[in-house]
C-alpha cells in the first residue's frame, strides 16, 4: 500500500483489562469508530500507547488487530522507538513481517546522540526495511532535534517521506517547504494545539491524540481548513482547544483514556508505573471534559 502522508491519523491508546492484560474488544471497538469517522490512518505503539510497557508480541497483536479492521483500506504505521540501532531494526523487520504499512521511528533517546548518530540511526532503519518512515521530530519532549540539515541527508533515502512536525514551531512548516518543496517531505502535524494553525500553513495531515476520543471533530476541522471553511473549522476548533490542551502533558495518556471513556469509545485502564489520575487533577480534566462536552458542537457536513 502506498501511503499519501495526508489526512487523520490517530495514534491510538492501548486498551488494557483491569488486571493489565490486552483488552482486544475495547481497542477494537475505539478503531471502528475511528474509521465510521472517517480517519486516513492510524499510528500504534506510539508514547500515546504506552509503547514502553509494551511487549513485542503485543505489539504484533495490536498490528494483526488495526490491519483486519482496516481492511486495506488505510494505512497502519508502526511506531518504532527503541533504544539501539540493533533493537529498532528487529522491530521494523517485525513490523514488516506482519504486514505493516509503514514505520513512524524516534531517534533513539537513551541519552543525546550527535547529529551523526541521529542521522545515522535513521539510516540504517530506512536501510533495513522496504517500508516507508515517518520521521518523529519532537525536540521538546524528548530533546534530539532533527534539524533540515539533517533532513536534507535523510530525504536521499526514498524510503524517508514524511515528518511528526511536533517543534512546536509553527514557522517550520514554511521552513520545510521552502526547503524541500511541497511534497518531498510530507508533514503531519503532532501537536493538537497547533493542529490547525499548521494545516493551514500547509501541512498535510495530522497524527492526533485527542482523536481517540473525538473522532468526527478531528477529522471535520481536518477535511473544513483543507476546503478552505476555515471560519467552519475555526469555529469548531476554539470549541475543541481546552480539550485538546489535555494532549500537551506528561498526562497525556491518562487524559486521553478519560476523554475516550466520557465519550463512550474508550477505557482508563493504564499500565504502571502509570496510574489513572486522581484529586484534584482528575476533577480539573473531568470539568474540561464535562464543559466540552455539554457543548458539542453540531458539525456541518464535509
Amino acid at each position: 500500500m502506498k501511503i499519501k502522508w495526508k489526512g487523520v491519523y490517530p495514534a491510538l491508546t492501548t486498551k488494557f483489562t483491569k488486571k493489565g492484560d490486552l483488552d482486544i474488544p475495547a481497542f477494537s471497538k475505539n478503531i471502528n469508530a475511528q474509521i465510521k469517522a472517517g480517519i486516513d490512518g492510524m499510528v500504534i505503539g506510539g508514547s500515546l500507547g504506552e509503547a514502553s510497557t509494551l511487549l513485542q508480541d503485543e505489539k504484533m497483536q495490536l498490528l494483526t488487530t488495526c490491519l483486519n479492521l482496516a481492511k486495506g483500506k488505510i494505512p497502519v504505521i508502526v511506531n518504532v522507538a527503541e533504544r539501539s540501532t540493533k533493537a529498532a531494526i528487529a522491530v521494523a523487520n517485525e513490523a514488516q513481517k506482519n504486514g505493516a504499512n509503514g514505520l513512524m521511528v524516534l531517534p533513539p533517546m537513551q541519552y543525546k546522540p550527535t547529529d551523526a548518530e541521529t542521522t545515522n540511526f535513521f539510516i540504517d532503519v530506512s536501510k533495513s526495511t522496504d517500508l516507508p518512515i515517518l520521521v518523529y521530530n519532537n525536540p521538546v519532549d524528548y530533546k534530539i532535534e532533527v534539524t533540515l540539515d539533517m533532513f536534507e541527508v535523510l530525504l536521499k533515502r526514498k524510503n524517508i517521506q514524511a515528518v511528526k512536525e511536533s517543534t512546536r514551531d509553527i514557522s517550520n512548516v514554511t521552513r520545510i517547504i521552502n526547503r524541500f518543496g511541497p511534497n518531498r517531505l510530507k508533514i503531519l502535524c503532532g501537536v493538537d494545539t497547533l493542529a490547525m494553525e499548521e494545516l493551514a500553513m500547509g501541512a498535510h495531515g495530522w497524527v492526533a491524540g485527542l482523536v481517540d476520543a473525538f473522532p468526527r471533530e478531528t477529522v471535520v476541522i481536518y477535511r473544513l481548513v483543507k476546503a478552505g471553511r476555515i471560519k467552519e473549522a475555526l469555529k469548531i476548533y476554539r470549541w475543541f482547544l481546552p480539550i485538546l490542551e489535555l494532549d500537551i502533558s506528561p498526562q497525556l495518556v491518562q487524559n486521553i483514556k478519560l476523554a475516550e471513556v466520557m465519550t463512550g469509545i474508550g477505557t482508563e485502564h493504564v499500565r504502571p508505573p502509570r496510574q489513572r489520575l486522581k484529586g484534584a487533577e482528575r476533577k480539573r480534566v473531568l470539568k474540561i471534559l464535562k464543559d466540552g462536552l455539554a457543548n458539542r458542537p453540531k458539525l456541518p457536513k464535509v
